[in-house]
């Protein structure tokens, strides 16, 4: 151990690798429900691509371990430290290389957060959309776990955004991808292989994103409705009227009420209407002119009423923004409400009615309360699930992932997959994918020290309350995709 600490001192300097106890607690977890904070064996903090060349040398040689993390506002485990590794983190990479209006693009350091990117860009009449819910995110961290949000309906996820990579191999290797130019037809696409890669197969180091003019006229739509039912089947009319919502969102009448009543806000909302409520949507519209805003609200507005809302209410500007920031702080107002477990799955909108029905059936069979929300206009559901006995609830989450799947979705829409929902993942998942991502992992990391037990490796000892791995071996044959047009999993 000593050294190794040596050689990760000279390489970035004394001040910059922390070993042990000496390890702050905030980097010993990231936010995910349940997980176990985990104290590396030293912490590093590189400061250049240089520096991360020398620190996975050094640990490839050694067979040490290697966790990348960026802010730590992840939900899937992935940045959580392993007790014999590095972990390493990118505090002191938040540059911003350049913002290059003619071509717009920002090329930036993987530790440069959202907030501090669209700082810079506002100015300039510009903006990077892609929007997590948390804007200390970092861009690095999403294009590990290819961050969605909720502006993914219009604008959609970091895999959209990111046009090029620099990144360094388990072996020291600097690896360039993509670059400024917007298309390629230049043999298999790295860029967008590494990312979701969730730093199992190289540790970024440089990102290139595409910035878009920034929309100067915004209007937020709040829209009660009697019944979820309502709620779902109104989201497909709405995405293909060619009004192009920025935001289109689910929240059942709970989910509303503790968000506005964490946030202190009164919407105006009679009390007539949230007696009769049971689901709203929330619709975000924007545009470059008052003009066309108008027109599209009015528009939604009429669509809206066809569709059997209670009523239609375009909020005040001031109270718009306020709901949208109550609504990316759900999180913290459902873990503090004692939520066990967040489950993101993704599905086709138009099987979310069904999906959702299902999820109601199996949450009472299971005696477990689960509220919800979501990103509805690209399918991507979230569910607070409360039940503190840790067999019964993966025994419900398994069924509600199932659900999913069969229905063409997927495990995990925007988390990721990380350690959190690793033993699902590998259950659920079609065997021969699982092979051809392992068959990648071996050629980018033959040693396996990048991202261990997350992804596809072996859940580490904290999240043992999870399916293992074999029980995936256990539900390989289940998990197998039909080979029959039309079939499902």
């Amino acid at each position: 151990m000593s050294d190794l600490l040596e050689q990760l001192r000279k390489a970035v300097g004394d001040s910059n690798v922390v070993a042990g106890d000496a390890v702050h607690a905030d980097y010993t977890h990231d936010e995910t429900l349940g997980a176990a904070p985990q104290t590396p064996l030293a912490l590093v903090l590189p400061g250049s691509t240089d520096e991360v060349v020398e620190i996975l040398r050094c640990a490839n040689e050694q067979g040490v371990p290697v966790i990348a993390r960026g802010s730590g506002t992840g939900l899937s485990g992935a940045a959580i430290p392993v007790s014999d590794g590095i972990l390493l983190a990118f505090d002191r990479m938040n540059h911003i290389r350049e913002i290059d209006t003619e071509n717009q693009v920002a090329v930036v350091e993987p530790g440069v957060t959202l907030e501090q990117l669209n700082e810079q860009l506002a100015p300039l009449g510009l903006i990077y959309p892609v929007s997590p819910g948390e804007q200390t995110a970092s861009l690095g961290g999403n294009v590990g776990t290819n961050a969605g949000g909720m502006r993914a309906v219009r604008y959609g996820v970091t895999r959209h955004h990111v046009l090029g990579l620099e990144a360094v191999l388990a072996d020291g290797t600097v690896l360039r991808t993509g670059g400024k130019f917007v298309k390629s037809s230049s043999g298999y696409d790295l860029t967008q292989l590494l990312i979701g890669s969730e730093g199992t197969l190289a540790v970024t180091t440089e990102v290139t994103v595409k910035v878009q003019p920034r929309p100067t006229d915004s209007a937020t739509v709040l829209v009660p409705f009697a019944t979820l039912a309502e709620v779902t089947h109104a989201v497909p009319r709405i995405v293909a009227s060619g009004i192009d919502p920025t935001i289109l969102e689910y929240a059942d009448a709970l989910v509303l009420s503790s968000i506005t009543s964490s946030a202190g806000l009164d919407l105006g909302i009679p009390d007539s209407v949230q007696e009769a409520a049971r689901a709203y949507l929330i619709v975000v519209l924007e545009q470059t002119s008052s003009a066309r805003l108008d027109e599209d609200v009015e528009h939604l507005g009429t669509l809206l009423e066809s569709l059997g809302a209670i009523d239609v209410y375009v909020l005040p500007p001031h109270a718009g923004s306020d709901l949208i920031v109550a609504r990316e702080r759900l999180f913290f107002v459902t873990k503090a409400a004692g939520a066990d477990d967040i489950i993101d799955a993704v599905i086709p909108r138009a099987a979310i009615p069904e999906y959702l029905a299902r999820v109601s059936e199996l949450a009472s069979e299971h005696g477990t309360f689960v509220t919800g929300c979501g990103h509805v206009g690209d399918g991507n559901v979230h569910l607070g699930v409360f039940q503190p006995d840790a067999e019964k609830r993966i025994a419900l989450e398994r069924e509600i992932l199932r659900t999913a799947i069969d229905a063409g979705g997927a495990v995990s829409g925007e988390h990721g997959i990380g350690t959190a929902k690793l033993g699902f993942f590998l259950e659920l998942e079609d065997p021969s994918a699982l092979a051809l991502m392992r068959a990648i992992k071996g050629v980018f990391d033959p040693k396996g020290i990048l991202g261990p037990g997350r992804l596809l490796g072996d859940p580490p000892a904290s999240t043992a309350t999870r399916p293992t791995q074999s029980d995936a071996a256990d539900g390989a044959d289940r998990s197998k995709r039909a080979t029959t047009p039309g079939a499902t999993r």
